[in-house]
């Protein structure tokens, strides 16, 4: 008799951890939904970026190269008088200079090209600048935003598009008939769109204008979107 429920003893213990096995081993049933969502700001435009250039050519490469280099160190200085570090940011671009060939072949002359940008935050004396550099001409202008202004409007975004995130969540899991959600893998990234840099052909512009450049800045549009995918919690029944 003791044998017989000994046996009965060992097998009721056998299927309840039989038992607890199964649900341990058992998949945890979790949907998800995965969505993306933005948000995004216009921010004034607060850098200004102008390009001179100048070309050069005649049939001798040094004296060629030595015209190149007057009319840029000439640009250059007067460019050095309004440079301030993080105000007026001043550097040579492209200097070059190459071989020109007749129909025949050979080399019959030489030609090059010299380049001077001056870009910052203080606009107005960049402006007047262009009125006072008379050994090159503007080859491109234009607007962009700082580091700082993007770094700021990004921090302001960044909080609207991510209570975005979590409140749609929230729609999305009780449309469904869930009762919540937990958060998954999530990304988030940032961009600006603005104005592409107005180009101005050389060749039509006056080697020296005379007067401050007119300027007008535009806006860019700092967006940031965050995507990625949440786990729906089930209904308490």
């Amino acid at each position: 008799m003791k044998l017989i429920k000994r046996h009965a003893a060992a097998l009721a213990l056998f299927a309840l951890a039989a038992g607890s096995q199964a649900q341990a081993v058992e998949p945890l049933r979790r949907d998800s939904l995965s969505f993306s969502v933005s948000a995004s700001t216009e921010v004034q435009q607060d850098v200004l970026s102008l390009g001179f250039s100048t070309s050069r050519e005649g049939t001798d490469p040094n004296v060629v190269q030595a015209a190149l280099k007057s009319a840029l160190d000439t640009a250059l200085a007067e460019a050095r008088k309004i440079a301030k570090p993080g105000q007026v940011d001043v550097q040579t671009g492209n200097f070059s200079l190459y071989p020109r060939y007749s129909p025949k072949g050979g080399i019959n002359g030489w030609q090059g090209q010299a380049e001077l940008i001056v870009e910052g935050r203080d606009t107005v004396a960049i402006a007047a600048l262009s009125g006072r550099i008379n050994t090159m001409a503007i080859s491109r202008s234009g607007f962009q935003l700082s580091r700082e202004a993007r770094a700021k409007a990004e921090a302001q975004v960044v909080g609207e598009a991510i209570q975005r995130f979590r409140s749609q969540a929230g729609d999305y899991a009780r449309q469904f008939g869930y009762a919540g959600y937990s958060i998954g893998e999530v990304s988030v990234n940032t961009s600006d769109a603005a104005p592409a840099m107005r180009l101005m052909e050389m060749k039509a512009m006056a080697p020296a204008m005379n007067a401050p450049l007119p300027i007008e800045s535009g806006r860019a549009t700092v967006s940031v979107s965050v995507s990625g995918s949440v786990f729906m919690n089930m209904v308490n029944k």
